[in-house]
């Protein structure tokens, strides 16, 4: 037997690999299914099941296509309805895969579908738990996704969470691995270790969420501080259950070349998004007018996702040179599907082709001193509340990121501003968004808040962050 967890960052997700005597399976893979029937073919195994925890949120699974590949069965817990060929569990009901056995673990309470799977040895002892989205390492799953579908209020969500915890994961035993389906960064949960696996017995005493002291204590603390979900989730989770287009697809139609012509004349017809995914320091540098970046070096699906949101928005991609399908994929992850080409040979050639262009206009940290020393200037810091509270500029205003498409209309396009965030990724997106919507009176920080610390710029008093923090 053997157990592989197969981690992906950008999106703080673990899918994994499962072997024993010819068979395998897999839990919750990833939209692109090549590298598993490569690794299966390595292997010389047959897959035998695809297990899926719940309806995911977050990503496309590839269940779908790892399934017409390979004839393995896809495996939901019960109540689960999609639109598809599936076995529909019963709770407590075993599968078998080699000399192993998969039992499924109904817990409701992230989504009314959500099942954890324990798998049992050769020898009949149980030895990991691959726990979905119901329980992470520090945290549980949020209990607030799946209110309309479940017709239920995020409270009685969390109780049946509670339940299912507390009745089906906790009498386990202490020495067994838990295998989450995300880690920290995850918007799936709020306070989540970055680690990405551990023993059961450890998260028993060390999880806030298994130390409550009754099921009206554990409802209040796991619904405390939770943010609104990005708007992008319940597409996916549309995708996930009714199904897709296959990712072959997907990848063909988005690596259509175009030279700069056919892109802009592409552009101009088709009301595509001109998506931008090279580092935030070129992009400052030269821009096709319009484009809006998300670094590919950053939490890319996720921005994209939060950004973007539209799954269906047809998008035109320029990125750096063999980059293209790396970014159609990570695209596909989050279901934006509707790639309709890149711009061949990048910014380079539209340049070369004397278009337009534009830049931002980014200034140093220490510009940045220079230009507000002694004046009444406006500062807006694009970071998590968490970061701002942590330790901000004196006076800047707070207006993270994820809002943008909220307060972008409350600015006065004809009053100057100062833009940053931690390090100049997130910043140059909300730079690009300013632009593509008009808003052209400002300055965008290189850097952002880590060098604007080294200057002599006043700052509040830091106050020291509860939860792990994304720095980008």
């Amino acid at each position: 037997m053997n157990i592989e967890q197969i981690y992906t960052g950008c999106l703080a997700q673990g899918a994994y690999y499962i072997i024993s005597n010819g068979e395998a399976a897999i839990i919750d893979p990833l939209r692109e299914t090549q590298p598993y029937i490569e690794r299966l073919q390595k292997d010389g195994v047959v897959l035998k099941y695809i297990f899926e925890t719940h309806f995911h949120a977050d990503f496309v699974s590839g269940h779908l296509d790892l399934s017409k590949k390979t004839n393995a069965s896809i495996i939901y817990g019960s109540t689960a309805k999609p639109e598809f060929e599936a076995i529909i569990a019963e709770d407590n009901q075993i599968f078998e895969i080699g000399n192993i056995k998969i039992k499924v673990l109904h817990t409701p309470g992230h989504t009314m579908e959500s099942s954890s799977f324990l798998l049992i040895d050769e020898n009949g002892k149980e030895k990991a738990l691959f726990s979905g989205d119901t329980l992470f390492l520090g945290d549980v799953g949020r209990p607030d996704l799946a209110q309309k579908a479940a017709n239920m209020t995020q409270e009685e969500l969390a109780g049946l969470l509670y339940d299912s915890l507390y009745e089906k994961i906790l009498p386990l035993n202490d020495d067994i691995i838990v295998y989450p389906a995300h880690g920290a960064g995850s918007a799936c949960g709020k306070n989540m270790q970055k680690e990405t696996l551990d023993s059961l017995g450890n998260q028993k005493k060390t999880n806030y969420a298994l130390n409550q002291k009754d099921k009206e204590s554990f409802i209040k603390a796991v619904t405390d501080g939770l943010l609104p979900p990005p708007v992008y989730f319940g597409m996916n989770v549309a995708m996930n259950k009714k199904g897709y287009e296959s990712f072959d697809e997907v990848l063909s139609k988005g690596l259509q070349a175009l030279s700069p012509d056919e892109f802009e004349e592409t552009a101009e017809h088709s009301g595509a998004l001109l998506l931008d995914v090279r580092n935030n320091n070129d992009f400052a540098q030269g821009l096709i007018p319009q484009s809006v970046n998300i670094g590919l070096d950053g939490d890319f699906a996720p921005w994209v996702g939060a950004l973007i949101v539209d799954v269906q928005q047809p998008i035109l991609l320029i990125t750096d040179k063999n980059q293209e399908e790396e970014t159609v994929t990570r695209l596909s992850r989050v279901g934006f599907d509707n790639v309709i080409g890149f711009l061949k040979g990048g910014f380079e050639a539209w340049k070369n082709s004397s278009k337009e262009i534009d830049t931002v206009n980014r200034i140093s940290a220490q510009e940045f001193e220079k230009e507000i020393s002694g004046k009444e200037v406006k500062i807006i810091d694009v970071r998590k509340e968490s970061e701002y509270e942590a330790e901000h500029v004196d006076e800047a205003f707070n207006k993270p990121l994820a809002y943008i498409n909220q307060w972008i209309s409350t600015l006065d396009p004809k009053e100057h501003f100062y833009l940053h965030c931690a390090g100049g990724y997130r910043s140059m997106m909300a730079a690009s968004i300013l632009q593509a919507r008009g808003y052209r009176n400002f300055s965008e920080i290189a850097g952002g808040f880590g060098e604007i610390t080294k200057t002599g710029v006043p700052k509040s008093d830091f106050a020291c962050q509860s939860k792990t923090l994304n720095k980008n």
